[in-house]
């Protein structure tokens, strides 16, 4: 905007007896708005152009090009000061001796960098995210690989690629050990091989009924899912019960009263959630 006109802006306000905040509150603007009208960093729309003259009781164009001379280039350095003083009062603009002045750099180059005389940094960034870094070296970061918080260089707690949230830094490795000892066990074949031996041989059945042996594939590894998470109930608790149903059906003919087993499939999880509840708390 025209340095003439936010002079003459200027200048009205103060005729009036009227603060930057005032004026706004009258207008129905920000008080960031009057500073930057009165400092030429921002132009007033025609809708408050139309309100000031009529606060002022002037005309538009005796707002915008005013009769008589221009006034002096001192009052938007006024207005200026003026601004800071009272921007310090509410927080948008630091006093100079606002812990804010101890920044010893700000950059804007790839992203937003803040870094403290007191070694605290804050950087934001698309590639890396969000990382605060206190002076002690305790670590803070968000990223597109989930969060991770750090201490004296040791993580402490993290995301993995799944969500779930781990508390030291051991926990993934030991994780994937067991995986890949337990988990990755081919237990499938080993029914496979039960099965035709069964069946060869006339064990337990033979064919007929030596099919219940594919059942244990979800038990052995909800087996050593559970013990791995030590989570209970991550263990397929119906598969056993079934397992153990058809066992006394085909083996003395007791479908009934062996239904009856069924009903501890509610109460089995039911016992997780109360013990996981009462650990948690």
């Amino acid at each position: 905007m025209n340095i003439e006109i936010a002079n003459r802006l200027y200048q009205y306000r103060k005729k009036n007896n009227l603060s930057q905040e005032e004026l706004a509150a009258k207008i129905g603007v920000s008080r960031q708005a009057v500073s930057k009208w009165e400092r030429a960093e921002a132009s007033p729309d025609t809708d408050n152009l139309i309100l000031l003259a009529k606060l002022y009781g002037v005309t538009l164009d005796d707002l915008l090009q005013g009769e008589g001379e221009p006034q002096k280039a001192e009052n938007c350095e006024q207005s200026q000061k003026e601004s800071q003083e009272e921007q310090s009062d509410d927080g948008f603009a630091p006093a100079p001796d606002a812990n804010y002045t101890k920044c010893d750099k700000v950059s804007f180059k790839k992203g937003i960098h803040i870094h403290s005389k007191d070694g605290d940094k804050v950087d934001i960034s698309f590639k890396d995210g969000v990382n605060v870094i206190d002076s002690d070296g305790s670590r803070v970061s968000v990223n597109r690989h989930g969060v991770n918080v750090s201490e004296n260089g040791k993580t402490k707690v993290y995301t993995d690629e799944n969500g779930d949230v781990h508390y030291s830094d051991d926990v993934k490795e030991k994780s994937n050990h067991k995986k890949s000892t337990f988990m990755m066990f081919p237990y499938y074949l080993i029914t496979a091989v039960a099965y035709i031996v069964f069946g060869l041989f006339n064990i337990c059945g033979g064919f007929a009924y030596g099919w219940i042996v594919f059942l244990t594939i979800p038990l052995y590894y909800t087996t050593v899912e559970a013990i791995i998470k030590r989570k209970p109930s991550a263990f397929c608790f119906p598969a056993l019960v079934v397992i153990v149903y058809l066992i006394f059906g085909f083996g003395w003919g007791l479908w009934h009263p062996s239904w009856v087993i069924f009903l501890s499939i509610p109460v089995y999880y039911s016992m997780c959630s109360f013990f996981k509840h009462r650990k948690d708390n």
